[in-house]
């Protein structure tokens, strides 16, 4: 994609539910997707993700709220409590100048956040976009040999910032 000629690329598809545990049939079963570790609980927004991957290198993430969030409310209210596919995400080179390129061309633009250096994300309105939540980011460093939980760890809490509590 090119947007200015920043450098852009596809990277995921982001799916929430109101449990993780009830997509793994599909994504990780059926589908064949593969947790190569990582993943985690975001608390001050209120939710819990990881990833799988794919043999072609695409890649789905999944999340949850966590127990007493409203993150998803209104997203679970569309859905009529099902869940779906929540967004999608582009990785970017520099999240500022995206952020000006699409400013500059009149999109309205929520949920900018750069105050982790790990990952900084703006998000393109759904209504900017038909209907679909658009997210880009900017992903930062990560500390070498930084560790990266099991899918087990994930689901019972004890990802990257994890409560204790695990997954319903």
């Amino acid at each position: 994609m090119d947007l200015d000629g920043l450098d852009m690329s596809f990277d995921h598809t982001a799916v929430a539910a109101p449990r993780i545990r009830d997509l793994l049939p599909i994504y990780h079963d059926l589908l064949g997707g593969r947790h190569l570790g990582g993943g985690g609980d975001q608390r001050v927004a209120g939710y819990r993700t990881l990833q799988l991957t794919y043999a072609n290198g695409g890649k789905v993430e999944l999340m949850e709220p966590l127990a007493g969030s409203t993150f998803f409310d209104s997203f679970f209210e569309l859905t009529r409590g099902r869940g779906g596919v929540h967004h999608l995400n582009f990785h970017v080179g520099d999240l500022r100048a995206a952020v000006a390129a699409l400013t500059e061309r009149g999109y309205r633009l929520h949920g900018l956040n750069r105050s982790d250096v790990r990952w900084q994300e703006v998000f393109l309105h759904p209504k900017e976009a038909h209907g679909v939540l658009i997210q880009l980011a900017q992903p930062g460093p990560r500390e070498p040999g930084e560790p990266r939980p099991t899918l087990e760890e994930v689901l019972a809490g004890r990802g990257r910032n994890g409560n204790g509590i695990p997954s319903p």
